[in-house]
Protein backbone atom coordinates (compact mmCIF):
# COMPACT_ATOMS: atom_id res chain seq x y z
CA UNK A 1 0.00 0.00 0.00
CA UNK A 2 2.73 2.02 0.82
CA UNK A 3 4.30 1.58 -2.12
CA UNK A 4 1.53 2.56 -3.97
CA UNK A 5 1.28 5.53 -2.61
CA UNK A 6 4.13 6.49 -3.28
CA UNK A 7 4.24 5.61 -6.57
CA UNK A 8 1.52 7.73 -7.15
CA UNK A 9 2.72 10.76 -5.59
CA UNK A 10 5.48 10.32 -7.97
CA UNK A 11 3.48 9.81 -10.85
CA UNK A 12 1.69 12.99 -9.65
CA UNK A 13 5.14 15.19 -9.23
CA UNK A 14 6.14 13.96 -12.89
CA UNK A 15 2.54 15.22 -14.01
CA UNK A 16 2.61 18.34 -12.50
CA UNK A 17 6.22 19.14 -13.59
CA UNK A 18 5.37 17.96 -16.87
CA UNK A 19 2.82 20.80 -16.88
CA UNK A 20 4.64 23.67 -15.29
CA UNK A 21 7.30 23.10 -17.72
CA UNK A 22 4.83 23.60 -20.54
CA UNK A 23 3.08 26.48 -19.21
CA UNK A 24 6.86 27.95 -18.56
CA UNK A 25 7.47 26.38 -22.14
CA UNK A 26 4.39 28.58 -23.58
CA UNK A 27 5.12 31.55 -21.28
CA UNK A 28 8.80 32.52 -22.59
CA UNK A 29 7.00 31.78 -25.88
CA UNK A 30 5.17 34.39 -25.56
CA UNK A 31 8.09 37.18 -24.24
CA UNK A 32 9.13 39.27 -26.73
CA UNK A 33 11.57 40.97 -24.54
CA UNK A 34 12.14 44.02 -23.35
CA UNK A 35 10.38 47.09 -25.65
CA UNK A 36 10.25 50.28 -23.35
CA UNK A 37 11.45 52.19 -20.79
CA UNK A 38 9.49 55.15 -19.75
CA UNK A 39 10.84 58.16 -17.93
CA UNK A 40 7.92 60.23 -15.87
CA UNK A 41 9.53 64.28 -16.17
CA UNK A 42 7.81 67.66 -14.96
CA UNK A 43 9.27 69.27 -17.88
CA UNK A 44 8.36 67.26 -20.64
CA UNK A 45 9.54 69.71 -23.42
CA UNK A 46 12.79 70.30 -21.62
CA UNK A 47 13.04 66.09 -20.94
CA UNK A 48 12.61 66.31 -24.93
CA UNK A 49 15.31 68.19 -25.69
CA UNK A 50 17.58 66.55 -23.56
CA UNK A 51 16.86 63.08 -24.59
CA UNK A 52 17.06 64.45 -27.99
CA UNK A 53 20.78 65.12 -27.53
CA UNK A 54 21.52 62.54 -25.54
CA UNK A 55 20.37 59.87 -27.80
CA UNK A 56 21.14 61.99 -30.47
CA UNK A 57 17.88 61.50 -32.43
CA UNK A 58 14.77 63.32 -32.64
CA UNK A 59 11.24 61.51 -31.03
CA UNK A 60 9.07 59.19 -33.99
CA UNK A 61 6.31 60.39 -31.94
CA UNK A 62 5.38 63.85 -30.00
CA UNK A 63 2.38 64.64 -28.09
CA UNK A 64 1.42 66.42 -24.75
CA UNK A 65 0.86 63.41 -23.29
CA UNK A 66 3.67 61.11 -24.40
CA UNK A 67 6.68 61.42 -26.13
CA UNK A 68 8.81 58.62 -27.95
CA UNK A 69 11.78 58.27 -28.89
CA UNK A 70 13.20 55.18 -30.86
CA UNK A 71 16.47 53.82 -29.95
CA UNK A 72 18.27 50.70 -31.73
CA UNK A 73 14.78 49.53 -31.61
CA UNK A 74 13.53 49.76 -28.47
CA UNK A 75 11.36 52.72 -27.24
CA UNK A 76 12.42 55.20 -24.50
CA UNK A 77 9.37 57.00 -23.94
CA UNK A 78 8.69 60.18 -21.52
CA UNK A 79 5.76 60.92 -20.24
CA UNK A 80 4.79 64.16 -17.66
CA UNK A 81 4.31 63.66 -13.91
CA UNK A 82 4.58 66.47 -11.36
CA UNK A 83 6.72 63.99 -8.95
CA UNK A 84 9.90 66.44 -8.07
CA UNK A 85 12.86 64.83 -9.16
CA UNK A 86 14.49 64.60 -5.31
CA UNK A 87 11.19 62.64 -4.22
CA UNK A 88 11.47 59.56 -7.09
CA UNK A 89 11.33 56.04 -5.89
CA UNK A 90 14.42 54.56 -7.73
CA UNK A 91 13.42 50.71 -8.56
CA UNK A 92 14.36 49.55 -11.52
CA UNK A 93 17.04 50.84 -13.80
CA UNK A 94 17.29 50.18 -18.08
CA UNK A 95 20.54 49.45 -19.11
CA UNK A 96 20.99 51.61 -22.42
CA UNK A 97 23.70 49.74 -24.61
CA UNK A 98 26.72 51.51 -25.73
CA UNK A 99 30.39 50.91 -27.51
CA UNK A 100 32.70 53.57 -25.45
CA UNK A 101 31.39 53.51 -21.75
CA UNK A 102 33.04 56.55 -20.44
CA UNK A 103 32.71 58.64 -23.02
CA UNK A 104 29.46 57.91 -22.82
CA UNK A 105 29.06 58.31 -19.30
CA UNK A 106 30.88 61.59 -19.57
CA UNK A 107 29.12 63.18 -22.18
CA UNK A 108 25.79 62.73 -19.95
CA UNK A 109 27.54 64.31 -17.16
CA UNK A 110 28.06 67.14 -19.76
CA UNK A 111 25.05 67.71 -20.73
CA UNK A 112 23.22 68.09 -17.39
CA UNK A 113 23.02 64.15 -15.64
CA UNK A 114 24.49 64.04 -12.15
CA UNK A 115 26.64 61.23 -11.48
CA UNK A 116 25.22 58.14 -9.50
CA UNK A 117 27.00 54.62 -9.99
CA UNK A 118 30.67 55.70 -12.48
CA UNK A 119 31.51 53.22 -14.95
CA UNK A 120 32.36 50.01 -13.11
CA UNK A 121 33.72 46.28 -13.96
CA UNK A 122 31.12 43.70 -13.36
CA UNK A 123 32.71 40.84 -14.61
CA UNK A 124 34.38 39.95 -17.97
CA UNK A 125 34.07 42.95 -19.82
CA UNK A 126 31.06 44.26 -18.71
CA UNK A 127 31.11 47.64 -17.61
CA UNK A 128 27.79 49.71 -15.92
CA UNK A 129 27.15 53.04 -14.97
CA UNK A 130 24.30 55.06 -13.93
CA UNK A 131 23.58 58.40 -13.71
CA UNK A 132 20.25 60.89 -12.61
CA UNK A 133 18.51 62.40 -15.50
CA UNK A 134 17.78 66.31 -14.54
CA UNK A 135 14.37 64.89 -13.27
CA UNK A 136 15.59 62.28 -11.30
CA UNK A 137 15.65 59.37 -13.25
CA UNK A 138 18.03 56.47 -13.41
CA UNK A 139 20.01 56.58 -16.44
CA UNK A 140 21.53 53.21 -17.22
CA UNK A 141 24.22 52.27 -19.75
CA UNK A 142 26.44 49.42 -20.35
CA UNK A 143 29.15 47.54 -22.30
CA UNK A 144 28.28 44.27 -22.85
CA UNK A 145 30.16 42.55 -25.59
CA UNK A 146 28.44 39.18 -24.68
CA UNK A 147 24.67 40.25 -25.16
CA UNK A 148 23.68 40.25 -28.53
CA UNK A 149 19.91 41.07 -29.42
CA UNK A 150 18.64 38.10 -30.99
CA UNK A 151 15.95 38.03 -34.26
CA UNK A 152 12.49 37.69 -33.55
Amino acid sequence: MKLAFKAIALISMIGLNLITFAQDADQKSNMKGLRTTIYQVNDINAAKQWYSKAFNTDPYFDEPFYVGFNIGGYELGLQPDDTAPDIKTKTVISYWGVDDIQKTYDFLLSIGAKANEKPTNVGGAIMTATVLDPWGNILGIIYNPEFTVSEE
